[in-house]
């Protein structure tokens, strides 16, 4: 009975928590999201956050929160280039382009499986502004065609906020922004990251606290901001940034 399962009509709480809420498009989308991801949960491990009201806050809400304040990020360019980093079952990236069409927004994962799961919910969903790219984010950052060419990278549940810096700054242009999804956080690791991403090109430019609206559980979104050039020598080699961490 999957195909007749939906999310909750949560309008009020998008209106009142973003000042913005999905269209009828867009909240059919969601619910294509959310019944393939139940589908593939079947047969790969995608994600434990399966139950609807749970999946809407912790995938969905969470995923977009962090563009409360949009223009602060991106400016008014509609035509952002963003990439997901380490995307596992498609969030943030999923639903970030699924609320910001005129976006292209790039998923990133090294497991094949994961990857080929999306490449097909991505057909079934008929989502034109969503390309997937396999690979170790290492050895991405330092190929041409990827290095210094995205606005924004996304980055959640991947690993410490140093290793996430290493791993995005690289990609973006400068002017571009890291966003790094996060739990609790503290003024003491605002001081220990900031040390590290002035190495990579970056500087802090935002630490916004959000409480989430159905469990009440803190989140933290870090905003790194690319000023110059990253070093060549970044990111280092597969695993470095991970075992050695600035």
């Amino acid at each position: 009975m999957i195909e007749t399962i939906t999310l909750p009509n949560l309008d009020e709480v998008w209106q009142e928590t973003m000042n913005w809420k999905p269209n009828d498009r867009q909240k059919e989308l969601f619910n294509g999201l959310y019944r393939e991801i139940l589908i593939g949960n079947q047969e790969t491990n995608l994600t434990r956050i399966t139950e609807k009201q749970d999946f809407w806050e912790k995938h969905l809400w969470d995923s977009l929160i962090v563009f409360k304040n949009i223009e602060t990020i991106a400016g008014k360019n509609p035509k952002i280039k963003a990439i997901d980093i380490g995307t596992g079952a498609g969030f943030p990236g999923i639903p970030v382009a699924i609320a910001h069409p005129s976006w292209k927004v790039k998923l990133l994962d090294a497991t094949r499986k994961k990857i080929y799961f999306l490449q097909s919910l991505i057909e079934k969903l008929g989502l034109k502004n969503l390309k997937t790219l396999i690979g170790r984010v290492e050895e991405i950052g330092r190929e041409k065609i990827h290095r210094e060419a995205y606005n924004i990278a996304l980055i959640r549940a991947v690993g410490k906020p140093s290793v996430c810096a290493e791993y995005a700054l690289p990609l973006l242009e400068i002017g571009g922004f890291a966003i790094l999804y996060r739990g609790n956080w503290s003024v003491e690791e605002t001081d220990s990251l900031n040390v590290v991403v002035s190495q990579l090109g970056g500087k802090i430019a935002l630490v916004e606290a959000f409480e989430t609206p159905l469990t009440n559980s803190i989140r933290h979104c870090i905003y790194l901001e690319k000023i110059s050039s990253t070093p060549s020598k970044f990111p280092r080699g597969v695993g470095i940034p991970s075992h050695q961490p600035l």
